[in-house]
């Protein structure tokens, strides 16, 4: 029987991840580690299904989902419109752009003294620090898939009359979508590794406060085990966020 494109690529990482989990079985068996630095697959499920029976897990994940989301639309909501009138206007592009690339170059977890200073422990300040690692990258590629845009499709536009927000929302914004999606998705995340690594330094709940407070009680198959659930959730908002490259508006740019 023939395999299908689609049916082997689903397959392989499913043997990739089969293989990866029987070598790290093998690994522990072999005691190549002890347990407390090197815990085995059934210690980290039986640690798994403890956070999920407790509810921590849910609460955790539920925390830090409402954290990313909060900072990320935050971020799309001011850097889409910053990043169109800078690619429009030289003059303010050629001001604002030395600052912009000044502080994407800064780390975000820099703002962590910051943060807890102006905000304290909690919500507030993981949701700053996912803005501040979203906003630049958002507005710096908005501003060159805007900058980027052929003159003709402006005089197309003008010549039908289009101007306003018909010249916006069906001219502009189809056109800059493909690189605007694509930036999106490598800056959520790099907002999913940053509310990790607030959690753990300004947080008193999520999955990051999780992963420091597993490793502070030596519970090496509970960091593990949180960690899986980590990536698991970035893996999956990729691919939440990939959907939008089949809008019909959007998905000529990716025809390739």
């Amino acid at each position: 029987m023939m395999i299908t494109a689609t049916t082997r690529n689903r397959l392989l990482p499913v043997a990739a991840c089969i293989c990866g989990a029987a070598i790290w079985w093998g690994l522990a068996r072999a005691g190549v580690f002890p347990q407390s630095l090197f815990p085995s697959p059934g210690s980290v499920v039986r640690g798994l299904i403890t956070e999920i029976t407790s509810g921590r897990l849910a609460n955790d994940i539920v925390t830090s989902l409402w954290r990313v989301m909060a900072g990320f639309m935050l971020a799309v909501l001011l850097g889409i419109p910053a990043g169109l009138y800078l690619g429009r206007h030289i003059a303010a592009r050629a001001t604002f752009l030395p600052a912009i690339n000044f502080f994407r170059s800064l780390s975000p977890l820099a703002w962590i003294p910051f943060a807890i200073l102006w905000f304290g422990i909690g919500d507030a300040p993981a949701i700053f620090l996912i803005f501040i690692a979203s906003f630049f990258p958002v507005v710096l590629s908005t501003l060159a898939a805007s900058a980027a845009m052929p003159a003709v499709y402006f005089r197309v536009a003008h010549d039908f009359g289009i101007t306003g927000r018909r010249l916006l929302l069906e001219v502009m914004l189809p056109a800059i979508a493909p690189g605007v999606i694509t930036a999106l998705r490598v800056t959520i995340g790099l907002a999913w590794l940053v509310v990790v690594a607030a959690e753990m330094i300004a947080g008193r709940d999520g999955l990051g406060f999780a992963i420091w407070d597993a490793r502070n009680g030596l519970r090496m198959d509970l960091l593990v085990a949180n960690m899986l659930v980590v990536g698991l959730i970035g893996v999956g908002i990729d691919r939440v966020l990939r959907r939008l490259t089949t809008l019909p508006n959007v998905r000529w740019g990716y025809e390739q």
